[in-house]
């Protein structure tokens, strides 16, 4: 019996000393939440913004004398999974900061869990205004997009001379859905005619055939098509109009630019034009040219995706925050990440304006010989 006891009691000093060394060692440490789709239909999306916000972590391991952990979470690409895997982030790894998450509609899902826990968040590339809209706590680096579907709108006008256009959008995503009506009101003010859009097709997430969509696009023979989507379902649009023999351009946005878009849509999708966030050819500043030399490294031979410089340009604002605020108080990053002016990230200059969105400008690129090419730039003011 006493041996019994001694044993107890050994064992429960023993995790009380365990206990001591997480406790002390979590003082030492700043937590970062990753919210991302590792899984499910927008899973590329979230694994080239992993990727920057890994390589990072790499170049900047700590701050204020800390080391920086990052958590990662699969939101699964599904706004109920979203919701749970940011509280998750929130109530059981007790971050400091989320970076997140690719898909506007999964960032949205995620808004009032950081905004009721004070927990800033950053997104990468989720551009729809309504992420960042009467919440304090929600930040991004990339642009949104009304400015995105102006910029789209401009170039059908004024470089494919397109005075008609039909819009197909994916009526389950708010990105695109956000992003297709930011386009109709440019293009209609644009070509100063408001039945310039002269047919628009709807489909959900995950549909495969868009036979009856394109047929009917098809009759009205628009000037472009604009189809901003998830990648997958935009690949296969482009692909079977190819295949009924429509020739139209197609235009679209941020989404397109995965390996995956070009391994579904093949051949057919070359000369796709998009707008995205940055390119090696528009390098302006210095961090720019640390993540390009490092990412090669990394990945020799390979092109940096636009969001896996967003990605890392999440994660270094992130730092300069908690730097600035001396702090790893949620609300006194919160206040540094709102004051964010001039930082100088990959994807350029960035300045939050009273919403928490960047001022960004914005690269226009095409689907040339099978690869994803620079074609213009746009600047935001």
């Amino acid at each position: 019996m006493k041996k019994a006891s001694a044993l107890l009691l050994a064992a429960l000093l023993a995790m009380s000393a365990l206990s001591g060394c997480a406790s002390s060692g979590s003082s030492d440490v700043i937590t970062i939440g990753v919210f991302e789709p590792l899984t499910g239909d927008n899973a590329a999306g979230g694994e080239l913004e992993v990727a920057g916000i890994e390589l990072a972590n790499e170049l900047y391991p700590e701050v204020l004398g800390k080391k920086v952990v990052l958590v990662k979470v699969d939101n699964k690409s599904d706004k109920a999974e979203a919701a749970t895997a940011a509280a998750r982030l929130v109530e059981q790894n007790k971050v400091q900061a989320i970076i997140g998450s690719w898909g506007s509609s999964l960032s949205m899902a995620a808004g009032n869990i950081v905004m009721d826990a004070k927990i800033p968040a950053v997104g990468a590339s989720c551009t729809n205004p309504l992420v960042t809209l009467n919440n304090d706590y929600y930040f991004r680096v990339c642009f949104i997009d009304p400015f995105q579907g102006t910029v789209m709108a401009n170039y059908a006008t004024s470089k494919l001379g397109a005075k008609t256009a039909a819009i197909i959008q994916e009526v389950s995503n708010d990105y695109s859905v956000g992003l297709a009506s930011f386009f109709e009101d440019s293009f209609t003010k644009t070509t100063g005619d408001a039945s310039s859009i002269v047919e628009k097709g709807n489909y959900q997430t995950g549909d495969k055939d868009f036979t009856a969509i394109l047929t009917n696009i098809k009759q009205k023979n628009p000037d472009v098509i604009f189809a901003p989507g998830n990648f997958t379902e935009s690949a296969l649009i482009i692909k079977q109009a190819r295949q009924l023999g429509i020739t139209t351009p197609f235009l679209g946005g941020d989404t397109w630019e995965t390996p995956d878009f070009l391994s579904v849509g093949g051949a057919e999708v070359e000369g796709a034009v998009f707008s995205t966030f940055f390119d090696k050819a528009m390098v302006t500043t210095s961090e720019a040219t640390k993540f390009l030399a490092e990412f090669e490294k990394k990945n020799p031979g390979v092109e940096p995706a636009a969001v896996t410089a967003l990605g890392y340009d999440a994660y270094i604002l992130i730092l300069d925050a908690i730097k600035r605020a001396n702090s790893t108080d949620g609300p006194a990053i919160r206040d540094a990440l709102a004051s964010t002016s001039g930082f100088q990230a990959v994807t350029g200059s960035t300045t939050l304006d009273a919403n928490g969105d960047a001022v960004k400008d914005a690269v226009i690129k095409s689907v040339t010989g099978g690869k994803f090419t620079y074609l213009d730039y746009v600047k935001a003011q």
